[in-house]
C-alpha cells in the first residue's frame, strides 16, 4: 500500500465514523469530537497491539490463518509471556477487547454496555503509560462511556455497532512495518473540524507546519541524544511533533503543559500516532503560568506558541509572591480596567521559558512583532535581559497573516544560552510567501525554497540585503535593544554620474516645471477669490 493510498484509505475512515455520527443525530454536536478521535485511538491502539504481537515469534501469530482464535486459543501463562515480551510503549490487550471480539458479538444483548465496559478496562489496564495527568497528580480516564452520548437509549446498541463495523473493515497494520510520513496529515484531517482558536481561555492555537517546520531546524542542527524536549502551551503538539521528528523519536523525551483538556487529548493522540507514546506520561493538564507542574525542571529545547492575549486577572494578584520574583523578573503585565480580554499574558509565557531552559538550552517562541522593538515596559525588560544574558541567538519576522485565524504579525524568537554574542541573526521573511484564500481568510504561504532560504539565513549566519543582517550584542545596545532586522539595513543611496551641460538641463527643467506649477496655483487663487465675491445672501 502506498503513501498515498494509505491517507486516502484512513480519511475515509475518519469520514465514514464522522457519518456514523450524523446518522444518529451527532454530526457537530459538542461531544462529536470525543466520539471521533477516542474511537479512532481505540482502532490504532488495536491494530498496534496486533502488529507488535505478531513479532513475538514463539506464538507464530503472524502465520495463523486466524489471528484472533490464535490469541484466544493462548493460555494465561502464554498470553502473560506474550504482554511481557511485547514492545513497552504497545498497549496492552486482551483477547476480549479487540475491534474482531467486539465484531463477532454485535448479535449479542446489550452490545452498547459490552462496548462501554471494554474501553473502560482497556484504559484502567494502559493507564500508566495513556493516561494525562493533572497538576494534582488525577490521572484521566482515556475513554468515555461513549454510547451515552446517545440521548435515545433504544439506539445506543446500533450506534455502537455501527462504529465497530466501521473500524473492522480497515486495519493499519500494513504500514507499521514501512516509514511512511504522512501522520501529521492523518492528524490534521482527524481534528480539522475540532481545532479552532474560537474558544476561551487558553484556545486550541493552530501553529502552521511552515512554521514548526522552520523552527525545528534552525533548533536542531546536530545530533542530539537524550533531550528533555518542553512546550509549557502546547496545544494539539504540532511544535512538538516537529521538533522530535527533528531530533529523533528515540533521542528525546516530550514534556508539556496546557490548561485545555481538549488539547491533551489531541496531544495524546498526535503521540500515539508519531511513534511518542513513552512521552504521554509528562503530558500535563494544568495552568502553565499559575502553577507549573514542572517548575524547577530545566529543558534542552522548549517551543511555544503561547497565547498573546487573555484575561487572567482572576489570577493576577496570586502570581505577585516570593516563589516567582525570579521566574517573572521583568513583572506581570498589570490588570487594566477596560478590555481585560487584552492582557499579554505572552509576556509571562515567554519568561517561564527562559527561566526553564537548562544550561545547554534552546528555545525558540512565537511573539507578535510589536513586541521586538517595543520602547517601554516588560517587552523591553526582556529583550534587555535575553541581550545582556548573551541568550539572543536570532529573530525572524515572518509575513503577515501566516497564521490564517489572525491579523497579528508574528516574529519567532530564537534562544540558545550558549549563543554567539558577536552573530546574532535578525531576518525579515515580511514580504516573502504568497497569499492564498482559505475559507474566509487570507493566508500566506511560504515555498519549500522560501522556508529554506530563512533557515539558511539563521543557521548559516548569512547577511542579505534587505533580507538578514549579522550583529553584535553592542550593536544590538546601540540600536535601543531592537530585534527588528529593518532597523540595521544599510541604507544604500544609487549615485550616477552626468556632465555638467546634463545638470543644467535637469535643473532648468525642474525650475520650469515648477514655475508652471506656481502659475496654475495663481491663477487658481484668482478664480476662487471671483467665485467667493459673486456669492449672495438669500
Amino acid at each position: 500500500m502506498t503513501d498515498l493510498t494509505f491517507i486516502n484509505k484512513t480519511k475515509q475512515l475518519i469520514d465514514s465514523l464522522k457519518s456514523v455520527c450524523a446518522n444518529y443525530g451527532l454530526g457537530n454536536d459538542g461531544n462529536e469530537f470525543k466520539i471521533i478521535t477516542q474511537v479512532f485511538l481505540y482502532k490504532f491502539m488495536n491494530d498496534k497491539f496486533a502488529y507488535e504481537a505478531k513479532t513475538i515469534e514463539q506464538f507464530k501469530l503472524a502465520q495463523a490463518d486466524n489471528f484472533q482464535e490464535a490469541l484466544e486459543a493462548l493460555d494465561d501463562e502464554q498470553y502473560n509471556f506474550l504482554l511481557a515480551f511485547i514492545n513497552a510503549n504497545t498497549p496492552q490487550l486482551y483477547p476480549h477487547q479487540t475491534i474482531t471480539y467486539l465484531h463477532n458479538k454485535q448479535n449479542s444483548s446489550d452490545f452498547a454496555k459490552l462496548f462501554d465496559d471494554t474501553l473502560r478496562e482497556i484504559s484502567i489496564n494502559n493507564a500508566e503509560i495513556y493516561s494525562v495527568k493533572s497538576a494534582s497528580g488525577a490521572k484521566d480516564k482515556m475513554f468515555d462511556e461513549l454510547s451515552q452520548f446517545i440521548s435515545d437509549s433504544s439506539q445506543r446498541d446500533a450506534f455502537c455497532k455501527a462504529l465497530i463495523s466501521k473500524l473492522f473493515e480497515f486495519s493499519f497494520e500494513g504500514m507499521f512495518g514501512e516509514k511512511y510520513d504522512f501522520f501529521a496529515t492523518i492528524f490534521e484531517y482527524l481534528i480539522k473540524d475540532y481545532n479552532t482558536d474560537s474558544g476561551g481561555k487558553y484556545a486550541e492555537y493552530y501553529t502552521p507546519h511552515a512554521v514548526a517546520r522552520i523552527m525545528a531546524s534552525i533548533m536542531v542542527n546536530d545530533k542530539p541524544k537524550g533531550v528533555k524536549v518542553y512546550d509549557p502551551s502546547a496545544g494539539s503538539g504540532t511544535l512538538l511533533m516537529n521538533i522530535a521528528h527533528a531530533i529523533g523519536e528515540d533521542n528525546c523525551s516530550i514534556y508539556s503543559e496546557d490548561i485545555s483538556q481538549k488539547s491533551s487529548n489531541m496531544l495524546r493522540l498526535n503521540l500515539v500516532l508519531n511513534n511518542l507514546s513513552h512521552s504521554i506520561p509528562h503530558i500535563i493538564k494544568s495552568n502553565t503560568i499559575l502553577e507549573p507542574y514542572y517548575r524547577e525542571d530545566k529543558f534542552d529545547y522548549i517551543v511555544s506558541n503561547p497565547p498573546f492575549k487573555l484575561d487572567f486577572s482572576d489570577f493576577s494578584v496570586a502570581l505577585d509572591k516570593d516563589i516567582n520574583k525570579t521566574r517573572f523578573f521583568a513583572g506581570i503585565p498589570n490588570i487594566p480596567k477596560a478590555k481585560k480580554e487584552s492582557m499579554s499574558i505572552y509576556l509571562l509565557f515567554i519568561q517561564h521559558i527562559m527561566y526553564s531552559l537548562s544550561a545547554k538550552g534552546k528555545g525558540a517562541i512565537v511573539v507578535p512583532t510589536g513586541f521586538i522593538t517595543a520602547q517601554s515596559g516588560i517587552e523591553r525588560k526582556i529583550r534587555e535581559a535575553m541581550v545582556e544574558r548573551k541568550l539572543l541567538r536570532g529573530v525572524v519576522s515572518m509575513p503577515s497573516n501566516i497564521f490564517a485565524s489572525t491579523g497579528t504579525n508574528v516574529s519567532v524568537l530564537f534562544l540558545d544560552n550558549r549563543a554567539d554574542a558577536e552573530h546574532i541573526v535578525l531576518v525579515d521573511a515580511s514580504k516573502l510567501g504568497d497569499t492564498i484564500k482559505e475559507g474566509k481568510n487570507q493566508r500566506t504561504v511560504l515555498s519549500p525554497l522560501e522556508e529554506q532560504r530563512i533557515i539558511d539565513a539563521m543557521n548559516q549566519k548569512v547577511a542579505e540585503d534587505n533580507f538578514s543582517v549579522v550583529v553584535s550584542v553592542e550593536e544590538i545596545k546601540a540600536r535601543n535593544y531592537s530585534f527588528s532586522a529593518g532597523q540595521y539595513f544599510e541604507v544604500k543611496i544609487d549615485y550616477v554620474d552626468i556632465t555638467a551641460v546634463e545638470f543644467k538641463e535637469k535643473m532648468e527643467g525642474f525650475e520650469n516645471g515648477l514655475s508652471a506649477l506656481f502659475d496654475e496655483g495663481n491663477a487658481l487663487d484668482v478664480e476662487i477669490q471671483k467665485q467667493l465675491k459673486g456669492l449672495r445672501y438669500g
